[in-house]
């Protein structure tokens, strides 16, 4: 039995050899509704992959050829390689291409994180646009809602957050700030999945919600993802990821490429703020961004294919593994410059026990939605079978004791 219920989606499968390969790297496509006879096509990934690279290639050429700037590649070619990788996990996961480019460029190479985070909006405005066109090209299911309200919230959060809030922090506490708020995230989700067979939706239940509670909550978390983005270059991916997946129980097959659509806006946002409202990004981040942009554009389109074939549980071992990674190669790299002094130590530990807090009240309050509203509406009695199951967790009962 499937564990998303009787919730209309089209499973595109593929055949392979391994049962377990096949069950957690070859499940399928969740294709959205209404795009069954497009999935049919079966040259949609090849060029959703192609296509969007083409058009960034062609103008990536013409403008390489007529500066000259091959040479570029001589000094920073470190960060063509970094980005390899950055950006297949960007198309892959709900990590943007920033959460390895933020941490790799400032913790390890020591560049500044103003010029961290240009470049992160650059290079994702370029990488994350092209997983997204081939998200949507091959029809991969998204959870629209939130990408629309978060896009909205996120839009304010990021000039807000560009103007008041990234100017007030200190470049230390940038690093340790960024890392330990999505450990934090990270630890909760793991919390969450060590029930394997629990229920998950693959939309939001009863959307808006009384007093269109939903559609402000998706609004806020924009907000503060943007906030987020504005600081460290990524975070409405991981805000909305967190909210769809702790609150509102959505599968991470659905919830990640909407993050990923969504950190293509907002980063797009960002990069035209910084650009034409803030007197430009920084120099050098053209530079970096110059050598990294032939690989982004295949990078992150064929991670989204691949992510899209994925079980939620392997796209949710992502998150574990590389925010895990991040906190600990920061704390090790800050202390070895020296900056790891007692009041960061202490911020660090704050963002992590205060990040560990709000997402356990978000898994409290996405229990309580799934045992007493959103069952109410599910009149298919496969699927109450199965949340009746789900709902065998400790966690929900002892959230149930608390009572409403």
């Amino acid at each position: 039995m499937s564990e998303y219920g009787a919730e209309g989606a089209t499973i595109k499968r593929s055949s392979s050899a391994g049962s377990f390969i096949q069950k957690y790297f070859m499940e399928g496509q969740l294709v959205g509704e209404g795009r069954e006879e497009h999935a049919a096509d079966p040259y949609r990934r090849l060029k959703g992959v192609l296509m969007p690279a083409i058009f960034f290639h062609l103008v990536w050429w013409s403008y390489m050829i007529k500066h000259d700037l091959f040479h570029l590649f001589e000094e920073k070619y470190y960060m063509t390689i970094t980005m390899v990788f950055g950006s297949m996990i960007a198309g892959a996961t709900s990590e943007g291409g920033a959460s390895v480019a933020f941490p790799v460029m400032t913790l390890a190479f020591a560049i500044k994180p103003a010029v961290a985070r240009d470049f992160s909006f650059m290079i994702q405005s370029c990488g994350m646009t092209a997983a997204m066109f081939t998200i949507f090209y091959m029809g991969v299911m998204i959870e629209k809602r939130s990408f629309t309200y978060c896009s909205l919230g996120g839009f304010v959060g990021m000039i807000f957050g560009l103007e008041e809030i990234a100017p007030r922090m200190t470049p230390a506490q940038k690093k340790i700030g960024f890392v330990s708020i999505w450990f934090a995230f990270a630890f909760s989700l793991f919390w969450l999945n060590r029930n394997f067979g629990r229920h998950v939706h693959l939309s939001i239940q009863n959307f808006p919600g009384k007093h269109y509670w939903r559609a402000i909550t998706l609004l806020v978390a924009g907000f503060i993802g943007g906030v987020f983005s504005s600081v460290a270059g990524s975070g409405i991916d991981i805000c909305s990821f967190a909210t769809l997946t702790l609150l509102f129980r959505i599968s991470e097959k659905v919830a990640t490429p909407t993050s990923v659509c969504l950190m293509a806006v907002n980063t797009v946002v960002g990069f035209a703020w910084r650009q034409f409202f803030m007197g430009g990004v920084e120099k050098e981040s053209w530079e970096f961004l110059a050598v990294c942009v032939p690989v982004v554009v295949f990078g992150a389109p064929f991670g989204s294919v691949l992510g899209s074939y994925c079980h939620r549980l392997v796209l949710a071992a992502f998150v574990y593994v590389t925010d895990t990674v991040q906190i600990i190669a920061a704390y090790i790299i800050v202390n070895r410059n020296g900056k790891l002094d007692d009041d960061l130590i202490v911020t660090g530990v704050m963002c992590i026990v205060f990040g560990a807090l709000f997402f356990t009240l978000f898994q409290y309050a996405g229990l309580y939605l799934l045992d007493n509203v959103d069952s109410e509406r599910d009149d298919d009695s496969e699927s109450n079978e199965r949340y009746a199951k789900s709902s065998n967790d400790k966690t929900v009962q002892a959230f149930q004791e608390l009572g409403p």
